[in-house]
C-alpha cells in the first residue's frame, strides 16, 4: 500500500528460493492464491516477523502435499495378505495401459491354431474311457497307436534279470554316477554306436554290417527325420511322399522345418506299391508350381500298408533321385518286425550296389517298435554324406538322453538275449495278424497282405453310406462311437481312395480279439 502522494513502487520479484516453494503440479493455482498475499510476511514486514515468515509457509505447502496425496486414486482390490511394497510406485497412466495379447511368431500361430485330426479326437476318448479285458470291458478299445505290446513281458523280464547288474557295473558307460552325470557326446557314444551298429545287422540278419561311424543317435525316429529335413531342404522346398504315409510326417516336416509335402497317390490296384512313373508325374506338377522337389521319403514296410519294397524297386529311386539331383531318406523303422515270409531288403544293402551314389542316400531307424519301447526315444540316422552327419551331430544336442542309452547298452550287447528276442516277436506277431485277419475275413472285411509292421489295411469302403471322405468320416465316428473302436481313417493318411483304415493289431491280445468282432458286427448290421 503507497502513501498520499507517492508513486508506486514495483512488486519486489520473488527469488529462486521463494519459487521452490510454490507447487508447479496439480493445485498449484490454489497455492498461488494462499502464498503470495503473504509475501510481506515472507519477507519479514509487518507484525509476524520473522517467526511467522519462516514457519507458516512451511506449514501451507505441507498441507497442500496432504491435500494431493489424500486426493489420488486408491490402488484396484490390493490384496489384503501382500505387505506393503517400498520399492518404486506404479502410476496411474501404467494401470491405463491397453490389455493385448503377447504376439507369437507365424510358425508358432500356425501349430497353435492347426485343427485336431480326427484320430486326436478318438484318442481323447480313448483316455477318458479305456477299455480293459477285466477291469473296463466296455471301454474303448485303442487301435489306431503303434504300440507293440505283445512281446514287452519278454523287455521286462530281461531288465528284472540284469538291471541290478549293470547298476553295479563300473565300466565306462554303466548306469554309475560317472556315466550318468557327467557330459555325454550329444550323437551318441561311440560304444552305444557299435552296440546299435550291432543290432541293426542282427535284425538284417547278416546281409549287410553297418559302420558306427556312420550313426547318428537321436531321441527317436521323429527327430531323426526332423533332423534330415534341416540337412536336406529349406523352408518352402518339397519331399515326394508315396500315399498312403505315416501322418507323422506331416508334423515332423512341416512344422519346424517349413517343408512341404507332396503325396505321390499309389492304389489298391497295385497294392498301394510305389512306382517310378508316379514319381515323375508328381515331380513335373511340383515343378509347374515352381516347388523346388529336394527329396523322397517313404517307409519300408510301409506304414501303414504293411508291404516291402523289393531291391529293383528301391534301385529305380535311386536312379530317379540321381537323375533330379535329389535325395533319398528311408524310414525302415519297422525293419525289425517283419511277420511274412518275404525277405526285408534294407537300403543299406542296395547301397552295396556297384554305382550307386551313397551320399544322397539316407537311413532313418528306430529301436521304438522293434523293442516295444516307444518311451524310451531311440532314433538313428545312418549316412554316407559327410556333410549330413555333421550337421546331424550338432543339431542331435537337443535330443541326447545319457541315461537312456547307458541302460541299453547291456542289453543290445547281449547277443544270445537279442536273437531270442527277434525270432520270439516274429512268432508273436505273424500269429496274431494271422488271428486277426482271419477273423476279419468271416465279417467279409478284406485286407490288403501285410508283410511288417503292426497293422491291417482294411478295406470298409462297403460299410460307407457314400463313396466319399465325407462317408469315410462318418463311418470313422460309427465304430467310435456305436461300437467304441478307435481306428484311424485312410484320408489321414492321404490314401486316394477312401474307405480304407489302419487298425493296429500289436496293442491287442488273443483274448480281446472276439469282443473285438463282435463290435464291428454292430457297425456291420447297424439300420
Amino acid at each position: 500500500m503507497t502513501r498520499h502522494g507517492e508513486p508506486p513502487s514495483e512488486q519486489p520479484s520473488a527469488t529462486t528460493e521463494e519459487q521452490a516453494l510454490i507447487p508447479c503440479s496439480g493445485g498449484g493455482g490454489a497455492a498461488m492464491r494462499l502464498i503470495v498475499p503473504l509475501q510481506g510476511i515472507v519477507q519479514g514486514h509487518g507484525g509476524g516477523g520473522l517467526v511467522l515468515g519462516s514457519l507458516l509457509p512451511c506449514v501451507l505447502f505441507y498441507a497442500f502435499q496432504m491435500y494431493l496425496k489424500r486426493s489420488r486414486s486408491p490402488p484396484l482390490n490390493p490384496p489384503s495378505d501382500v505387505p506393503e511394497h517400498r520399492g518404486v510406485v506404479r502410476s496411474s497412466s501404467r494401470r491405463r495401459l491397453p490389455v493385448r495379447d503377447a504376439v507369437l511368431s507365424a510358425r508358432a500361430s500356425l501349430i497353435a491354431k492347426s485343427a485336431d485330426s480326427s484320430y486326436a479326437a478318438g484318442d481323447k476318448m480313448f483316455l477318458e474311457d479305456p477299455y480293459h479285458l477285466f477291469d473296463n470291458p466296455d471301454g474303448v478299445m485303442q487301435l489306431g497307436l503303434a504300440e507293440n505290446r505283445l512281446s514287452l513281458d519278454l523287455i521286462d523280464d530281461w531288465l528284472a534279470k540284469n538291471y541290478k547288474d549293470t547298476m553295479l557295473d563300473q565300466r565306462q558307460g554303466a548306469l554309475s554316477i560317472k556315466g550318468l552325470a557327467t557330459y555325454q557326446p550329444f550323437d551318441g557314444s561311440l560304444e552305444f554306436k557299435t552296440a546299435i551298429a550291432g543290432l541293426m545287422g542282427q535284425v538284417m540278419q547278416g546281409s549287410v554290417s553297418f559302420d558306427p561311424s556312420r550313426i547318428v543317435l537321436t531321441s527317436g525316429a521323429t527327430p531323426a527325420i526332423e533332423i534330415l529335413s534341416f540337412c536336406l531342404a529349406d523352408i518352402g522346398n518339397a519331399f515326394l511322399v508315396p500315399s498312403p504315409y505315416h501322418p507323422g510326417y506331416d508334423r515332423n516336416i512341416r512344422w519346424r522345418a517349413g517343408i512341404e509335402l507332396i503325396p505321390v497317390p499309389c492304389r489298391s490296384t497295385d497294392n498301394f506299391s510305389i512306382s517310378v512313373a508316379s514319381l515323375e508325374r508328381a515331380y513335373t506338377r511340383a515343378k509347374n508350381r515352381s516347388v523346388k522337389v529336394c527329396g523322397i521319403l517313404f517307409s519300408n514296410p510301409s506304414n501303414p500298408v504293411g508291404n516291402l519294397l523289393r531291391t529293383e524297386t528301391l534301385l529305380d529311386i535311386i536312379d530317379f533321385a540321381t537323375e533330379k539331383n535329389i535325395h533319398v531318406i528311408a524310414d525302415e523303422t519297422f525293419a525289425g518286425s517283419i511277420h511274412g515270409n518275404e525277405v526285408f531288403v534294407s537300403m543299406a544293402e542296395v547301397l552295396n550296389t556297384d554305382g550307386v551314389d551313397r551320399t544322397r542316400v539316407h537311413i532313418v531307424y528306430s529301436l521304438s517298435k522293434v523293442f516295444c519301447i516307444p518311451g524310451v526315444r531311440v532314433g538313428i540316422v545312418y549316412s554316407f554324406n559327410e556333410c549330413v552327419l555333421a550337421a546331424a551331430s550338432r543339431l542331435s544336442r537337443f535330443s541326447i538322453s545319457a541315461p537312456t542309452h547307458q541302460l541299453l547298452i547291456s542289453m543290445l550287447t547281449d547277443v544270445k538275449f537279442i536273437a531270442q528276442y527277434l525270432k520270439m516277436n516274429r512268432e508273436r506277431l505273424r500269429i496274431m495278424y494271422a488271428l486277426l485277419v482271419s477273423s476279419l475275413m468271416e465279417l467279409g472285411v478284406q485286407c490288403v497282405k501285410s508283410i511288417g509292421g503292426f497293422y491291417c489295411w482294411m478295406d470298409m469302403s462297403k460299410l460307407m453310406k457314400s463313396y466319399s471322405e465325407k462317408g469315410e468320416f462318418e463311418l470313422w465316428k460309427v465304430m467310435l462311437d456305436l461300437a467304441k473302436i478307435h481306428l484311424t481313417s485312410g484320408t489321414a493318411y492321404h490314401c486316394i481312395e477312401p474307405g480304407w483304415f489302419r487298425l493296429c493289431f500289436t496293442t491287442l491280445s488273443r483274448n480281446d480279439v472276439p469282443l473285438l468282432m463282435e463290435r464291428l458286427k454292430r457297425v456291420i448290421h447297424r439300420q
